[in-house]
């Protein structure tokens, strides 16, 4: 198999194939799109201090916490550093997502 560069798909793409999904024009469909991004955005930077956005049938997006380091190691000059507790997001795909993520890597290559 070839090496395959991976696709860069931007807020642009998002918002034509929205457009296209829901026959609406395009510069509608990048602002309902730029204002679902915003949303989200909002919502995860307002967690106090986790939060979990459950979108149906694509997945669940989270902001959890992580614990601090006091004994983290800085590995260009191996100094020992104190890491503090931070948030971190998180993204676990739904059912649907997953089913389709599923299938075999030759499957994709037949289409």
């Amino acid at each position: 198999m070839a090496n395959q560069s991976k696709r860069t798909i931007t807020k642009k793409d998002v918002a034509k194939r929205t457009a296209k999904i829901a026959g609406e024009k395009i510069y509608l469909a990048e602002k309902i799109v730029d204002g679902v991004f915003q949303a989200l955005r909002e919502f995860m930077s307002e967690a106090d201090p986790e939060v979990r956005i459950e979108i149906r049938d694509f997945g669940v997006f989270e902001v959890k916490k992580t614990k601090p380091k006091p004994k983290a190691r800085n590995p260009k000059t191996g100094e020992i550093i104190y890491v503090p507790a931070r948030r971190k997001t998180h993204f676990k795909a739904g059912k649907l997502l997953k089913e389709v993520l599923k299938q075999p890597l030759s499957e994709l290559e037949k289409k």
